[in-house]
């Protein structure tokens, strides 16, 4: 059985990147849990070496809930293009360089992808909650669609712009933040999350 958070429990979200700060802490509004980010409490950003999603997700909670003493919840999460095999994948924050420009990554992943005919893409965030004593729970959420070019939207952050889910002709970028967080690949981490440590029965 997974281990549940209390009511009440201050919880450390392990990242620096404000616009999925910002989704996860929307996403946790409602659940008696307060949340102070890793940035707040200047923790600093562990090597993220791991070569999967879950791996990196791994690295960051249990970096973040050893250092403040704390439970700590983690991300990572990528955009992932078939015609590139799978690229860029765990990369996809670097293909945005130094200065995190994605508009620059998503250049790049439509330069790359050339005029393959295979468009298909898909979203893949990990979520991962630590202890400090070291156990983790660990969550996957997916979402599949279509990398399209021009980008579409200003709402959103990373490659959001670029990504049509199946069955719906508006992109991520496209779409109100409480309209996402009922189907993004975080959205669907997170419903796992909630069930298995959050709501469930105590």
């Amino acid at each position: 059985m997974a281990r549940g958070l209390a009511g009440g429990t201050r919880l450390v979200l392990a990242s620096h990147n404000p616009g999925k700060l910002a989704e996860l802490a929307d996403l946790l509004r409602s659940h008696d849990v307060s949340v102070v980010s890793a940035g707040a409490l200047g923790l600093p950003e562990p090597p993220e070496d791991a070569p999967d999603f879950a791996g990196n997700a791994r690295i960051k909670a249990l970096a973040a809930a050893r250092a403040s003493d704390l439970p700590a919840l983690a991300d990572d999460s990528g955009f992932c293009v078939a015609a590139l095999g799978g690229a860029p994948g765990v990369h996809s924050a670097r293909w945005g360089g130094a200065d995190k420009d994605f508009a620059a990554a998503m250049a790049r992943v439509h330069r790359e992808m050339g005029n393959a005919a295979d468009r298909r893409a898909w979203f893949v965030a990990a979520l991962c909650l630590a202890w400090p004593d070291g156990h983790t729970e660990t969550f996957i959420g997916r979402v599949d669609g279509t990398a399209i070019w021009p980008p579409r939207g200003t709402k959103g952050f990373g490659y959001d712009p670029m990504f049509v889910p199946a069955g719906s002709t508006t992109t991520f970028g496209e779409l109100d933040a409480d309209k996402k967080h009922t189907v993004s690949h975080r959205a669907r981490a997170f419903s796992q999350l909630l069930v298995a440590c959050v709501t469930r029965p105590r």
